[in-house]
């Protein structure tokens, strides 16, 4: 929560600072095309006033000249063109120029004086038209200069208050720029500060989250090892209690049911020996139960061999699972083959067991789950390894997280897994639907004289 309010806080900075920062520019363009850009249009609207007035000057000079080439009344045309030039002159710079009380009042002062010239220029065209000429030069060099004069004058005046203007403009444009960079140094230092707190800060929250997942690892895998050995130590349990199952089943009720079946037989002997005709009926039971008998007695000898088979301990693994696998195609109804390439055969019992188990689950799932018309289960030796290998063709299944596999099942696979890691091997499991399922089991090859050394 504090590292997400500390990038909020960052990140609000940067919009506040962009916002300000694109608030100024805009500013700044906006103040250099309506004042200063237009400023500069007045001035040059001002400095072609300042050379009509100058025009007015030439012409004035040579309307007094003692020698005039023209007569008076006919520089008026002259005249009219000056003054629709002065006049949108005078427009214009009204348009561009920035009001401020003095220019205000200087601009008053120019529209007066321009009207007053001009009426006096009109008075001097009207005397020169009626033949007046030196009246009309007279009033041009007593009125009419004066009064361009004072044109002039406003003009350049006004030229000095653009002048100052302008200057100030590029005074505020500089201050706003200074300021601008001064505010950025600071957003600049209070960022760097930020990321440098927010930079601290993440390293010692990360510091202290690793540290405590390093702690929950010890512990995780503490707990990880205790599990796995309470696993293999129940896995032993099971085996042993197998074994003494087996034994039990073989030799107490293995032995019990030879000698019913063997008291059975002599009673059926006794019964024919003394009266076949009338013992008859009892003699059948009597067979019956026999017969009963044995089949319980081969029921049990099959099943303890599936508990703990006799043949893992005396013959090895390949005829251990040669024997279980046609047991289990006979049982089951599934064509299962058996497959073996070892050189020497031997394995240890105590090793061979897990891989006996593993088979025989992986073909109980066969039954279960696959729907299954045939199955192949090979055994080799290969580059100091065993490979065991179960396939079948059956249904298949979806091979990871996303698979819809039963509690029971997984728990199956997860005990041929247990097993195979347990004989410092792996497991693996190849599936898809419709596509059969093949587990592959690859463990080191050990013999028996180097079982001792074994983890």
């Amino acid at each position: 929560m504090r590292l997400l309010v500390g990038l909020c806080v960052v990140l609000s900075i940067f919009i506040v600072f962009a916002v300000y920062t694109i608030h100024e520019i805009r500013w700044l363009e906006d103040y250099q095309v309506n004042v200063v850009q237009k400023n500069r249009k007045a001035s040059l609207e001002l400095l072609r006033l300042q050379n009509d007035a100058y025009l007015l000057a030439i012409s004035l000079r040579d309307m007094t000249a003692a020698r005039a080439r023209y007569p008076i009344h006919e520089w008026r045309p002259e005249f009219v063109r000056i003054r629709r030039d002065m006049d949108d002159a005078v427009r214009l710079e009204g348009d561009f120029a920035v009001s401020t009380p003095a220019s205000s009042d200087k601009r008053s002062q120019l529209r007066r004086a321009l009207q007053d010239f001009w009426r006096s220029a009109d008075s001097v065209f009207t005397l020169a038209q009626r033949d007046n000429e030196a009246k009309a030069r007279a009033l041009i060099q007593t009125e009419l200069e004066g009064k361009r004069a004072v044109i002039s004058e406003i003009a350049a005046r006004l030229l000095v208050l653009n002048d100052q203007a302008q200057a100030e403009a590029t005074e505020r444009i500089s201050a706003v720029y200074g300021t601008v960079k001064r505010d950025v140094v600071v957003v600049i230092g209070v960022l760097f500060l930020l990321a440098l707190g927010t930079g601290l800060y993440t390293l010692e929250a990360n510091r202290k989250t690793f540290a405590r997942l390093q702690h929950l690892t010890k512990q995780l895998q503490s707990q990880s090892e205790a599990l796995q050995k309470l696993s293999w130590k129940l896995i032993d349990v099971q085996e042993e209690t197998l074994r003494r199952v087996a034994r039990d089943l073989h030799d107490e009720f293995g032995q019990i049911l030879t000698a019913i079946g063997a008291m059975l037989g002599r009673a059926g002997k006794k019964a024919l020996d003394e009266d076949s005709n009338r013992d008859g009926a009892l003699v059948q039971e009597l067979q019956a139960v026999q017969k009963i008998v044995q089949e319980t007695l081969q029921t049990v000898r099959d099943q303890s061999q599936m508990f703990r088979p006799a043949i893992l301990d005396d013959f090895g693994l390949e005829q251990a699972l040669e024997w279980f696998v046609k047991q289990f195609s006979r049982q089951a109804g599934i064509n299962v083959r058996f497959e073996a390439e070892l050189r020497d055969g031997a394995f240890p019992p105590e090793d061979a067991i897990h891989l006996y188990r593993i088979v025989q689950e992986a073909l109980a799932n066969v039954a279960r789950h696959a729907k299954a018309q045939d199955a192949r289960v090979t055994l080799k030796e290969q580059d100091g390894e065993l490979d065991l290998e179960i396939r079948d063709d059956g249904v298949g299944f979806a091979v990871g997280p996303e698979s819809n596999r039963s509690s029971g099942d997984g728990l199956g696979l997860m005990g041929m897994r247990e097993r195979a890691e347990h004989l410092n091997g792996s497991l693996a499991i190849e599936s898809a639907p419709g596509k059969g399922t093949t587990i592959s089991v690859r463990v080191p090859l050990r013999k028996k004289m180097g079982i001792a050394n074994r983890e």
